[in-house]
């Protein structure tokens, strides 16, 4: 009676224990323990701790050198200028005293990206979406490899090309605008060679076509399966998947994509120098040659340039330079401002 007694009393102690022999409630960890637990990390981890540490410290240090390298000879320029930098429609650094200014340069830098924005992102997104949702698997994965191979050709190759290929060529293009849209004056020609600011705006659209391509196929590729399966669960058409579930996914990763382009665009030099007919005047048409940008300008007057010449030369590029900054400041505002509507936070 005893024994039996005893079990069971020792049963209903297991089934329900007292409230002492539970486990204590979690202590906040203080600062110390923290620092102790830092402490106690690896080796090698504490090492790449310094290594990726100090490459983001020495970027920093680097990026503030070119800007304030920049900034000592736009300074040693500038003050011996005697025209408005900005504003001046002329480029005489030889001159006592010199007479030099930025505003066609900056005028034909950003139409020209401008208009190759306007060209490649449209039809860079058309491809990229092709290719991952559209293309069968055979036609992809040689379609990918190619535009691949576009982005690793030189800018010197496709200068080349553009003026032996493209300027030839775009007589009937200039034309037909001419006849259609000349009225605008934005597209009136005067039948003289088309060197002009819309060539380089479509040299440099060809050029930043595969990149802004390529990364925006890795981002629709990062779309989530069950996002498109349940979209078209509910009956979605092919082209409603890509509206409503796929460039919402991916309208970061394209803004990023075009803001790579645009860097690129921003400082091509090659290229534009062999299609364009550089002057410093700002015409109204964009199909009459004429205009110039800041990395055309640098490439063909450097090397012929006096000391106090050069120094003009990268007060110029201290110009874009900042406007690159402005651009990618931008694009990261746009991006966060956007991070809602993406479905990587779903």
């Amino acid at each position: 009676m005893d024994i039996s007694t005893q079990k069971t009393g020792t049963g209903a102690d297991d089934a329900h224990p007292p409230h002492d022999s539970l486990p204590p409630a979690p202590q906040p960890v203080t600062a110390e323990e923290k620092r102790a637990a830092r402490g106690a990390t690896r080796p090698g981890d504490r090492i790449f701790l310094g290594l990726s540490r100090g490459s983001g410290i020495l970027l920093l240090v680097i990026m503030a050198a070119i800007a304030a390298f920049l900034a000592y000879r736009a300074y040693l320029a500038i003050s011996e200028d005697e025209a408005n930098f900005l504003t001046a429609f002329e480029w005489n650094t030889n001159l006592i005293p010199p007479k030099f200014g930025i505003a066609v340069l900056a005028f034909g830098t950003v139409v020209s990206s401008v208009i190759a924005m306007v060209i490649a992102v449209p039809i860079a997104v058309a491809i990229a979406l092709f290719i991952t949702h559209y293309a069968p698997r055979r036609m992809s994965g040689p379609l990918a490899y190619v535009i691949d191979l576009l982005a690793a050709v030189p800018s010197i190759v496709y200068g080349l090309w553009g003026a032996l290929v493209l300027v030839p060529h775009l007589d009937g293009l200039f034309g037909w605008l001419n006849d259609y849209l000349g009225w605008t004056g934005i597209f009136s020609w005067d039948e003289g060679a088309p060197r002009s600011m819309l060539t380089v705006g479509i040299l440099l659209a060809i050029m930043i076509l595969p990149i802004i391509t390529n990364v925006s196929r890795e981002v629709f590729r990062q779309v989530p399966q069950m996002h498109e399966e349940a979209a078209l669960a509910l009956g979605a058409t092919r082209w409603e998947v890509v509206r409503i579930a796929v460039i919402p996914f991916g309208r970061s990763g394209v803004i990023s994509a075009s803001m790579l382009g645009l860097g690129r665009a921003l400082g091509e030099t090659m290229a534009v120098a062999t299609v364009l007919s550089p002057d410093f005047d700002i015409h109204a048409s964009l199909l009459n040659p004429g205009g110039g940008t800041f990395a055309q300008n640098i490439a063909s007057k450097f090397n012929e340039a006096t000391e106090f010449g050069r120094d003009a030369l990268i007060a110029s590029g201290l110009v874009l330079f900042v406007i690159t900054l402005l651009v990618n400041g931008a694009a990261r505002m746009i991006i966060a401002r956007r991070k809602e509507y993406s479905g990587a936070n779903a």
